[in-house]
């Protein structure tokens, strides 16, 4: 069997193994396109109306830190602005995970020992990696292209959104391999990609919500952190606007570097070692690790430190950039207008910002919630979990203790935000009535994100080969809805499905309580109806 005979093979093998897995990625991506072209008709129908919108972001550049990089007010261009960045996102975390699935994870179970020990060698599976990850990608951006095209968009702005797109997800497909070789497990190979394409995207963000505004508000010319990040790359190329290539240079640079690295580190490292070894650790558990909780705190402290740090910062910036965006407003006359009017408004300026970054905390909380959880079905698989069960551990038991460290995480986490707000205040404006706005929405979001780590929780109980896509999923739709069901022009009661959407804010000298009972009482029926049920489920070790 020739080389290439034997890549073919591996190749074929994956597709069965990620064909639906992918077709979702990319059938996602595509809905994506389609519903934002459909919300900008229904709700933005003309030159004024976008106009409008985008001289708002341009004056609350927070929308600028979930949002693309405004170039217009033309229908394509617009679109752009608001689903360009959620589609590098999409394209980012799929190649992450499809990198480390098909490198890190096949090292764990063995079944890289077993292609290893054939003629295929250690490299060809890293290599084949590569080129299936490739492949994913062109299909992404050539459907994301697509959709756009079939809406009746203009050709080169559709191929640009692809290229932008495809061009991210080719970047943390590589730093995805690098993570794989550093890392000794899946799990913190994952946690690490996931945390950095969230940096990533923040950067930009940031980038973009600092940078020089048209005088007309209807374009933003970036900041110099925008240029550090991939997702900065992928908005400078303005898709229906300047529809340039040349930005993408960069990221294709980088992806082919890193892509190198991976195969060059393959070729020198043995299957199932990594670059940074493994710590040693005493042969007895010291005392504190001698409950279930305590143990599933120790294998869940290094991705809530994590989620913890994402929180930190986007606390210390929603407390922050309210004086820098006022500062903005006093270079531009029209800017200012608009500010003294969102302020009158809204009685003041600092607050909606800080509740539009409390959304993004509470998402961040809800994956910690989330990734406690989904760790049982993790510990299932590896057969881990049976040595645990063995001991006088009970299955409801186990269970439980799970739900405590992920409303453990998810407060961990919310307390960062606060911690990193207070600190922004401390060192800005001062004002003490922020204080309890953080509080106030950190409280909020506790309650939404226990939503997310119940029905997981319940997922696992009663179907737990889907505990992992259903916890993730559940998630990411929530993120769509709550960050940009209003601006794809969806009806508010179907954005507030979405529990970070709907979890109680702070408004003026009270609380607007929102979704409160109803996300209580969902996260009450899925706790007790899945310990429960747990009471009979039995193990489940199959992949």
């Amino acid at each position: 069997m020739t080389d290439l005979s034997r890549a073919a093979a591996l190749a074929r093998q994956r597709l069965r193994r990620d064909g639906v897995q992918l077709a979702l990625w990319v059938v996602g991506a595509a809905v994506l396109a389609v519903a934002a072209y459909a919300g900008v008709l229904s709700a933005f129908d003309s030159d004024a109306a976008r106009g409008s919108l985008l001289a708002a972001a341009v004056a609350n550049p927070v929308i600028l830190l979930f949002r693309g990089l405004p170039s217009g007010a033309g229908e394509g261009a617009f679109i752009a602005f608001l689903i360009v960045p959620f589609l590098c996102l999409l394209a980012a975390l799929m190649s992450a995970f499809l990198a480390v699935r098909h490198t890190r994870t096949e090292e764990e179970s063995g079944r890289a020992d077993l292609v290893g020990a054939t003629s295929a060698g250690r490299m060809l599976p890293v290599a084949v990696t590569l080129l299936h990850g490739a492949a994913a990608n062109t299909a992404f951006a050539t459907v994301v292209a697509l959709a756009l095209i079939a809406v009746g968009l203009p050709v080169p702005g559709a191929v640009v959104t692809g290229a932008a797109a495809g061009s991210v997800g080719l970047v943390f497909l590589g730093f995805g391999l690098i993570a794989a070789q550093v890392f000794r497990t899946s799990r913190a190979a994952n946690t690490t990609g996931v945390t950095v394409i969230l940096l990533a995207y923040l950067i930009a963000g940031v980038g973009n919500a600092l940078g020089t505004p048209s005088a007309d508000l209807q374009r933003m010319e970036s900041a110099w952190p925008t240029w550090l990040s991939p997702f900065g790359w992928a908005v400078n190329t303005r898709p229906f606007s300047d529809d340039a290539l040349v930005p993408l240079l960069p990221a294709l640079g980088v992806a082919l570097l890193l892509s190198l690295a991976a195969l060059a580190s393959s070729h020198r490292r043995d299957v199932g070692a990594s670059l940074l070894g493994e710590r040693t650790g005493p042969a007895e558990a010291h005392a504190t690790l001698r409950s279930p909780v305590s143990l599933l705190w120790r294998l869940s402290a290094g991705a809530v430190l994590a989620w913890s740090a994402g929180a930190a910062l986007s606390g210390l910036l929603s407390t922050t950039l309210g004086s820098v965006i006022e500062e903005i407003g006093t270079d531009n006359p029209t800017l200012e207008a608009i500010l003294a009017q969102m302020s009158a408004v809204e009685g003041a300026i600092d607050p909606a910002v800080l509740t539009t970054f409390f959304v993004m905390i509470g998402i961040f909380a809800a994956c910690a919630g989330v990734q406690a959880v989904v760790r049982l079905r993790q510990e299932e698989v590896r057969g881990t979990a049976e040595p645990v069960l063995a001991t006088a551990v009970g299955r409801v038991q186990w269970l439980g203790a799970a739900a405590a460290v992920s409303i453990i995480a998810i407060a961990l986490v919310l307390t960062a935000g606060v911690a990193g707000a207070s600190l922004g205040i401390v060192g800005t404006s001062g004002d003490p009535d922020l204080y309890r706005s953080a509080a106030a929405a950190a409280g909020g979001q506790l309650v939404a994100a226990a939503v997310f780590a119940a029905l997981t929780a319940l997922a696992f109980v009663l179907a737990p080969r889907a505990t992992l896509p259903f916890g993730w999923s559940l998630v990411a739709v929530a993120a769509v809805l709550g960050l940009f069901g209003p601006i794809l022009g969806l009806p508010d009661d179907l954005a507030r499905l979405s529990p970070v959407a709907a979890a109680p804010v702070p408004v003026g000298d009270g609380t607007d309580i929102r979704g409160l009972w109803w996300m209580l009482g969902t996260t009450a029926a899925a706790m007790i109806a899945a310990l429960t049920l747990m009471r009979r489920r039995e193990l489940a070790p199959g992949g």
